[in-house]
């Protein structure tokens, strides 16, 4: 992780929500260029304001700075939407979750 990360991801996240930083910065109660002011690396928000930043897209500190989940705003969502499932439908699902994955790659190769 680079001194970067916490730029670019709030980029990353912000563009996946299809919300402006000015947008953000004002539903965060903060000034209008406070979330651009972050992207560009100007700051580092404070502790505090991190944690608002993160209950802004629904998602853990963890979850923020986990380099390999590319959007764990919808990531969790579908989390909190699976949790209630029994045992037996989460094994359909990731069943049926294969079967459509398959098919997508051999749809993708025939038009490689």
């Amino acid at each position: 992780m680079n001194q970067k990360f916490i730029s670019e991801r709030l980029v990353l996240l912000r563009t996946q929500m299809g919300i402006s930083a000015k947008d953000m910065s004002l539903s965060l109660g903060q000034r209008e260029t406070y979330v651009e002011e972050i992207e560009q690396s100007r700051f580092t928000p404070c502790m505090e304001d991190f944690l608002s930043i993160c209950e802004f897209f629904k998602i853990t500190p963890g979850e923020f700075f986990d380099e390999e989940n590319l959007n764990p705003t919808l990531l969790n969502q579908l989390l909190q939407k699976l949790l209630p499932l029994s045992g037996a439908d989460l094994e359909d699902l990731l069943s049926r979750l294969s079967e459509v994955r398959n098919s997508v790659k051999r749809e993708t190769k025939k038009f490689s």
